[in-house]
């Protein structure tokens, strides 16, 4: 087996890099899905498969077909490009705990009120109140990985 591929790249498939991959598309699929306010279920009966199935494919669980993938980017109204953004096939994405929250209801609510917010200085005001709240709380790092699901 060769170390390099016919470009003179490194390889960049393998099971790990494959699952990485498939969760990051999965993120970015619940995140666009919650942007347009679309449930699991209402995309499922667009695609004609079970919300079940859509839950799979956004936490990676199932590979998405090109195909099907297409029809996701039709059903929520962007390009197919959107869910492969920031994407490095070389470094395959990991799940982060950042990641994790973006693609949360809380965190899609989150980012949709700052975007609203249109002076600078208001929403610097938000994160100055958001960083003091989180400084005099207790973190515990399964809540920062607590997302809740649909």
């Amino acid at each position: 087996m060769s170390s390099t591929s016919d470009d003179g790249r490194p390889p960049t498939s393998n099971k790990r890099n494959t699952a990485a991959i498939e969760l990051y598309i999965g993120e970015r699929i619940r995140i666009r899905r919650m942007q347009v306010g679309m449930s699991q279920d209402e995309l499922g009966k667009i695609l004609g498969v079970t919300f079940q199935q859509i839950q799979k494919y956004e936490k990676g669980a199932n590979r998405v077909s090109a195909g099907r993938l297409y029809r996701i980017a039709e059903a929520l109204e962007c390009s197919i490009m959107l869910f492969f953004e920031g994407l490095d096939l070389v470094d395959a994405p990991t799940s982060t705990p950042f990641t994790q929250f973006v693609s949360s209801k809380d965190g899609v609510a989150i980012i949709e009120a700052m975007v609203r917010i249109r002076t600078q200085e208001l929403r610097r005001t938000v994160i100055d109140i958001a960083e003091k709240l989180a400084r005099a709380l207790p973190t515990e790092p399964e809540a920062v990985a607590e997302t809740e699901t649909e």
